[in-house]
């Protein structure tokens, strides 16, 4: 392998684990802070993704598409919450997983029966479609540089908000003591309808940013899903931070996994899984 093939399998295993982190970092907050075991969190990544469809489709400008898209993601994550998921909290695992498998199948046929069974296609936004040369024969399109950087963005807004906000505080606080914070007059309800809003929030926006450059397609929600719970699990049940970091090893690992051994690429993510938690059980990161 020469160099710039090298720097361009590099570059797809940043960006790759930087949109895995999206998805995980919504799945860390719920699962880690709020307790729940949600089975339709790739439903989201899929909503966001069949989002970005349908809405360039009307609208023509995937950016545009981002800017509505959010905001219907935040929506219908609280909603969602309101509805059906604050119902869980004292709830034992089981009904969680069966409430959330329900859910899953109720997205995929109403993805099926609004949009159907085809594979679809979202065009690069026209200002990011560019390449850029890396040598006579090779260049890097400066949309997955794009993706990175707002991954990257994101991450740091996301550390902010938990560590360095009041808001980040309540969370923190609530994760570890639902009973206390409600004692304290903090709105516990309305502070998890925030917290899960925002992870539909973030897997929703992960779907939109990789649709153009993965299609979009019935149960593609699926496989992120796995993932997330494996990058979950090696970066320590909660941590945001540790979400990064696992969804870049995974992201590498997974990366030049199909470029060295091709014959075992399905096997090298939980090998990696296996491996961190012989070393660390509880993950690389604790809680926090």
């Amino acid at each position: 392998m020469d160099f710039t093939t090298f720097l361009i399998q590099l570059l797809n295993a940043v960006q790759y684990g930087l949109l895995l982190f999206l998805v995980a970092s919504g799945l860390t907050l719920v699962f880690g802070i709020m307790g729940i075991i949600n089975l339709a969190h790739g439903s989201f990544y899929m909503l966001g993704a069949y989002m970005a469809f349908v809405l360039t489709s009307m609208t023509g400008n995937l950016l545009l598409t981002i800017l509505i898209g959010i905001p219907l993601a935040l929506a219908f994550g609280a909603a969602l919450e309101a509805l059906l998921f604050t119902h869980l909290y004292k709830r034992n695992h089981l009904d969680q997983v069966l409430l959330t498998y329900g859910l899953i199948l109720i997205f995929e046929e109403l993805r099926s029966l609004t949009v159907g069974d085809d594979v679809h296609g979202v065009p690069v936004p026209e200002m990011f479609s560019m390449s850029i040369p890396l040598s006579d024969t090779l260049s890097y399109p400066v949309y997955r540089l794009v993706i990175s950087a707002v991954c990257l963005l994101l991450a740091l807004g996301l550390y902010l908000l938990i560590q360095r906000t009041r808001l980040g505080m309540m969370i923190r606080a609530g994760s570890h003591d639902r009973d206390m914070v409600q004692a304290l007059g903090i709105n516990i309800n309305g502070l998890y309808r925030t917290v899960f809003a925002i992870g539909v929030a973030l897997a929703a926006l992960a779907g939109m940013l990789a649709a153009p450059i993965s299609s979009v397609y019935p149960g593609m929600g699926g496989g992120v899903l796995i993932i997330s719970f494996v990058i979950v699990v090696i970066g320590g049940i909660g941590s945001v931070w540790g979400a990064l970091v696992a969804a870049l090893v995974i992201g590498f690992a997974d990366t030049f996994g199909k470029v060295f051994m091709p014959d075992m690429a399905g096997l090298t993510v939980y090998l990696v899984m296996a491996l961190v938690l012989l070393w660390r059980p509880e993950g690389i990161f604790r809680k926090g």
